[in-house]
């Protein structure tokens, strides 16, 4: 049971969004909710208050009679549920009322308890929303995104809920639960900030290290393949450049390592003095994509980790507009909901996660180009050459993927366009960063996955047994449960799938 006190990390997010941690909701911060909801119930009663007693955007001009202030909330929710193109995954949807729910467990959004408990009765019961990709800006709050989750907190619109699409109403039913309840401005509130954005880039982050630290993985067997020398991951020559992600993954590649027998110490072959040769046929370095993995994958790992502190600190930030501060006693009017931070480092997060997956597909092309390799047949053929085509085929779908993601990598940060009458005149596009990023990192999945599959099709035909370090042969083993040597021509799609399925769902040695 994850208990709802203070800060959320990234790991209550693992617990919660893939490990099914159910929540509770600490006294305290029911306390702090119904504080907040007291004292803006009392403050607005002689005050205006934008979203309060007012319209929205740039209709706030017009002032609400009293009478019309509770449907002013579900006319915003309502007109607003206008999202469209494809229904959010279900953990996106988790991680983002798990994100709406921290925010306005602050207190500074002024709602009543109901709401927090709603949103923690659906993630409990694993109930999703139906939420759309398309329809956020990413300025005044992902206003279309956390519009159809307040539908469903009111009660309405549509949800899945166990594997089917069903209507709200009878799912609520069904379990017992009920509506929230609209009282001051719980519509404003729940639509107002950035947690559609912050939610969807906390689960980009975690399978972006994931994606890396397979990355890592596959770099270190591939290593091995070529028996290559180890000082370029030497410590030495590593902390000589002072970046920590480089120093880092040169240390995990050099524990990956630590057991093989495969890769070579120059001082054993190169600078021994006994060899006389005029021409090395053996290369005297490898290629860069074998030689500079830590100084291209150490700027991912740097940049994960930066992304990461951000959309915590964007998390645990009140992103609502108003502010209502019990403290002082007021209700301060800004831009909170902005999402410009979230947008920046996703626009980051997919430049690195792209060039992850170009690092992979160059490592790819290096294996089944005999050419190149120079120790495996072509395409890691394990069949008849000219009749079988072993990972022929599957090479230009690693290359189609890489090239998607090297377009979809310009970024959304620079992208506004003015709308609302021109009141978010200037936008963060946030969202659609998020969401494209999420793309870029499923398609780094499916080439890795194929890099994979390439480098097990490889260490079958050179058959090194023992002499691969033991994390390699670990991987080896899982993998060849789910893909066969290819000796004939198999139908890949499905393999590719299953091999991305695995990724996802385990860690890399």
């Amino acid at each position: 049971m994850l208990i709802l006190k203070e800060r959320l990390e990234i790991k209550d997010f693992l617990s919660v969004i893939f490990n099914d941690k159910k929540i509770s909701i600490d006294e305290s911060i029911e306390k702090r909710v119904n504080d907040s909801f007291k004292f803006l119930e009392n403050f607005s009663e002689n005050k205006v208050i934008y979203g309060v007693n007012t319209g929205f955007g740039p209709m706030a001009q017009y002032k609400i009679d009293d009478k019309d202030r509770i449907e002013l909330q579900y006319n915003l929710i309502r007109s607003h549920s206008s999202g469209t193109g494809k229904a959010m995954e279900p953990d996106y949807v988790k991680a983002l009322m798990l994100a709406r729910l921290n925010t306005l467990s602050l207190g500074k959004s002024g709602v009543n308890v109901s709401v927090i408990k709603g949103l923690k009765n659906l993630i409990n019961n694993d109930i999703t929303p139906l939420i759309f990709e398309h329809g956020g800006v990413g300025a005044s709050g992902d206003l279309v995104q956390l519009a159809h989750l307040a539908l469903v907190l009111i009660g309405e619109g549509e949800v899945f809920y166990k594997g089917e699409r069903r209507n709200t109403e009878d799912v609520f039913k069904e379990l017992g639960l009920k509506p929230i309840e609209v009282k001051i401005r719980e519509g404003l509130a729940l639509m107002n900030g950035t947690s559609a954005m912050t939610g969807i880039g906390i689960v980009n982050v975690i399978n972006a290290q994931k994606l890396l630290d397979w990355s890592i993985c596959c770099s270190s067997a591939i290593n091995e393949i070529v028996e290559a020398y180890d000082d370029h991951l030497s410590e030495e020559l590593n902390h000589s450049k002072l970046h920590l992600g480089q120093q880092d993954v040169a240390r995990k590649m050099r524990e990956h390592l630590s057991d093989s027998k495969l890769t070579r110490d120059r001082t054993e072959h190169l600078y021994s003095g006994q060899n006389g040769d005029t021409y090395f046929k053996e290369k005297v370095q490898e290629y860069y994509s074998l030689r500079c993995v830590p100084q291209i994958l150490g700027p991912v790992c740097d940049t994960i980790k930066h992304v990461g502190r951000i959309l915590i600190e964007e998390l645990n930030s009140a992103n609502d507009n108003p502010i209502i501060d019990v403290e002082t006693e007021h209700v301060y009017h800004g831009g909170n909901f902005h999402g410009d931070y979230v947008s920046l480092e996703m626009d980051k997060l997919k430049l690195v996660t792209t060039k992850l997956s170009m690092l992979a597909e160059r490592q790819l092309n290096y294996l089944l180009n005999s050419k190149l390799n120079d120790i495996l047949p072509p395409f890691a053929n394990l069949g008849k050459l000219g009749f079988n085509f072993g990972m022929q085929g599957i090479q230009f779908t690693a290359v189609s993927t890489t090239a998607e993601n090297q377009v979809l990598s310009n970024p959304m940060y620079v992208h506004s366009i003015p709308n609302n009458n021109d009141n978010q005149d200037i936008v963060s596009m946030g969202t659609n960063a998020a969401n494209m990023t999420k793309t870029v990192i499923e398609n780094t999945f499916e080439v890795l996955a194929i890099e994979l599959m390439t480098i097990v099709q490889a260490l079958e035909f050179l058959d090194f047994g023992d002499k691969l370090s033991s994390r390699t042969q670990k991987l080896v083993q899982d993998i060849k449960t789910i893909v066969p040597p290819f000796t004939k021509d198999y139908i890949t799609y499905p393999f590719v799938q299953k091999v991305k399925d695995f990724l996802k769902e385990n860690d890399a040695y």
